[in-house]
């Protein structure tokens, strides 16, 4: 998976499930604001850009925490950010813009660049975090969230299992392109930024609650991850495997009413 990907279909879909994408990072995206509200303390009418925005959520959430703040939101796909600003309303202290944040150069002087789980898709991680450092005022932070490993996170290891097929490479652009801290560092290093730090969050991925949270769970994976593709283009016998083992391993995960997986995240700390 690469930015790319992001202005087109997959972009779409995830603009049409934010309920449910909003409901499973719920846990990162709380962790993500603290930690941001606590780097700006002092700090008068902060300018915040959040890079790879999505439907907006984790802008949204910093108006509230930081409420003399203005919050810049980018992302590469048009659903998102129709999504993002339909639910900001007339809150002028939100903005939404279709950018690609390796390459955008239009503004700078940032007191903060925050991102929810979107710096892992860029083909070239340090020139496009070299670009967002050059957003940002001198001895500005940098943070952001992402997953650990796969195998600290059962819905997405579990589901590669079902899918099947080669190993991929664990660098390459996706959501567990930033697993490794030590890869991470040596890639904000080389992109100008000092002092980073990542700090270990474990969390529960709601992927279905309701009436019948196995039915919600069972069609949120057939919206988003690697199900969804798998599903969309099996025939026949195998179709039918893949549907039977997602509905084993959601049903595994139901607990007290609610689909719920163990996750793992870091929330990483940088400077300019």
């Amino acid at each position: 998976m690469q930015a790319s990907d992001w202005a087109g279909a997959i972009g779409e879909t995830w603009a049409e499930e934010w309920v449910r994408t909003d409901r499973t990072f719920a846990p990162v995206d709380e962790a993500l604001v603290a930690t941001i509200a606590a780097r700006l303390a002092g700090v008068d009418a902060p300018r915040i850009l959040d890079v790879g925005c999505g439907a907006g959520r984790t802008s949204l959430s910093l108006a509230d925490a930081l409420p003399d703040a203005q919050v810049t939101g980018i992302d590469l796909s048009p659903a998102l950010v129709a999504a993002a600003q339909g639910r900001a309303g007339d809150d002028s202290r939100c903005r939404f813009l279709v950018a690609d944040a390796g390459t955008w150069t239009e503004e700078g002087g940032f007191d903060l660049i925050a991102s929810r789980h979107g710096v892992m898709f860029f083909d070239d991680a340090v020139a496009a975090l070299a670009t967002i450092r050059a957003r940002a005022a001198r001895g500005a932070p940098l943070v952001f969230s992402c997953f650990r490993a796969p195998s600290l996170n059962p819905w997405a290891s579990g589901l590669a299992r079902l899918v099947g097929g080669p190993a991929p490479d664990p660098f390459a652009p996706g959501p567990f392109a930033f697993a490794d801290a030590q890869h991470v560092a040596g890639l904000l290093a080389a992109a100008g930024w000092r002092a980073a730090h990542a700090t270990p969050l474990d969390f529960t991925y709601v992927a279905g609650v309701g009436a019948d949270p196995v039915a919600d769970a069972v069609g949120f994976f057939l919206r988003i991850g690697p199900t969804a593709f798998a599903m969309r283009t099996a025939e026949g016998g195998e179709r039918e495997r893949l549907r039977a083992g997602l509905d084993a391993l959601v049903r595994d995960h139901l607990i007290d009413g609610e689909v719920a997986f163990p996750a793992a995240a870091w929330i990483w700390s940088a400077t300019a």
